[in-house]
């Protein structure tokens, strides 16, 4: 028997995957949960063989998410699930150390499967997932990409800083850097042009 926490903000893809994936499977959902703090939650009460964790949740963002949950537990399986292979996403999940990675497209028995290859100590990555990845042209480094995340949601430079443990003077850097690669004149059109071109 392989548990699972199910952690998707779609509140009917996640029903129906907590109703379909035991009939696929050898599977019990343990838990659901509606956003990433919910998710880290969760996890940590119920232990689970494997996370199953949407890309794209409010609030808590799934990098933060996954690196809370791996402070507490280090070799806790995570399958994360998205509708669009972004490059640098891929690169950043494999750092923190997700073993697994599917299109949300997909059809239960398929996501049943990959949870039973990761509870078996295997890594996955969908075809279409890997083939958009391959594609970086992404002139930003990590870091850079990692600024932008969090100016995406609206922060300001200090508390950037200290949601990512940087100065704000290294946060300015890597920002002005950002956006003389990209062109632009703000942090905040860095952020959207580097997510028009699929680099978050």
């Amino acid at each position: 028997m392989t548990t699972v926490v199910l952690a998707d903000d779609e509140v009917l893809l996640r029903s129906a995957l907590a109703s379909l994936l035991p009939l696929e499977g050898d599977i019990t959902v343990l838990a659901e949960a509606a956003d990433g703090a919910s998710a880290v939650t969760a996890t940590l009460a119920h232990r689970p063989d494997v996370l199953v964790v949407d890309l794209e949740m409010p609030g808590l963002r799934w990098m933060e998410a996954v690196a809370d949950i791996r402070r507490v537990l280090p070799d806790q399986v995570v399958l994360m699930l998205t509708r669009h292979a972004r490059p640098g996403v891929l690169r950043s999940a494999l750092k923190l150390g997700v073993q697994g990675f599917a299109s949300k497209a997909a059809e239960p028995a398929h996501i049943a499967t990959v949870i039973a290859a990761l509870h078996g100590g295997r890594r996955w990555i969908d075809q279409d997932v890997s083939a958009a990845a391959i594609v970086d042209d992404c002139p930003l480094t990590d870091r850079e990409l990692e600024v932008l995340r969090v100016t995406r949601d609206g922060y300001s430079v200090a508390e950037i800083a200290g949601r990512l443990h940087l100065a704000p003077g290294t946060v300015r850097n890597y920002l002005s850097s950002a956006m003389q690669k990209t062109q632009t004149r703000t942090r905040h059109q860095a952020a959207r042009y580097a997510h028009e071109h699929d680099w978050l």
